[in-house]
């Protein structure tokens, strides 16, 4: 296929997330503004950050003046699963250039990320596939969070018309793309099991870092078993 022919497709295999995506935009952006920050500065957050969840942490957590170390710190408890995330598409990144590898890593989020997984899954993964998921994706974050932003007096509190369940609406369904049965329900049972428990014993972020640590746990544990039990 072509470079356009992948591109094209990449941005259509996109499409329907960039849709359940925008209510999250809209959402930070409101929610941004609620913390003093202007349209402007809420752009430019969204542009240099580009990661939802840790932008969406750093507003708990937004005080002023703000603390850079414990924005940092949040940011980086959030952030975590990029190295995992990095390693496990890396190696379906056979056809990039070195180039093209980090700055598609630079522009990698969980949406993207996902649909380049599944895409590895059929065929070999293009440079030309990822930027259409990558590009279209990052110009709609960058648009809603800024329109989010400038209709945040108007939007109100986002739960109070459902917006706030667009983030975990989007990463349910993309958590259920991945399913492999029993052993996919154990590691989702063992992260949240333990994402709770930290979130209702223990302030701050620790909560994500400890539903990530427990997945891994849990899959290394499933995989062992089914070693054990193949052999």
């Amino acid at each position: 296929m072509s470079w356009k022919s992948e591109f094209v497709a990449g941005m259509k295999s996109i499409a329907p997330v960039i849709v359940a995506a925008v209510p999250i935009g809209l959402v930070f952006g409101a929610v941004a503004t609620t913390k003093g920050l202007s349209p402007l500065e809420t752009l430019l957050m969204s542009a240099l950050v580009f990661a939802g969840g840790s932008q969406f942490v750093a507003m708990d957590v937004w005080t002023h003046p703000a603390s850079w170390t414990t924005l940092g710190f949040a940011a980086l408890l959030v952030n975590i699963r990029h190295v995992l995330m990095g390693a496990s598409l890396g190696r379906k990144m056979g056809a990039f250039k070195p180039w093209q590898k980090y700055l598609g890593a630079l522009v990698m989020a969980d949406e993207n990320w996902a649909m380049a997984e599944a895409r590895a899954r059929r065929t070999s993964l293009t440079p030309a596939f990822f930027a259409g998921l990558s590009i279209l994706f990052y110009l709609n974050w960058l648009v809603s969070s800024l329109v989010g932003a400038l209709l945040g007096a108007f939007l109100g509190d986002p739960a109070l018309i459902g917006l706030d369940f667009a983030f975990p609406a989007v990463f349910i369904v993309l958590v259920m793309s991945f399913w492999k049965g029993p052993a996919t329900g154990l590691v989702l049972l063992a992260s949240a099991l333990a994402s709770i428990t930290v979130y209702l014993t223990i302030p701050g972020a620790w909560y994500i870092a400890a539903g990530a640590a427990a997945g891994l746990v849990a899959a290394f544990g499933a995989g062992r078993f089914r070693k054990v039990a193949q052999g």
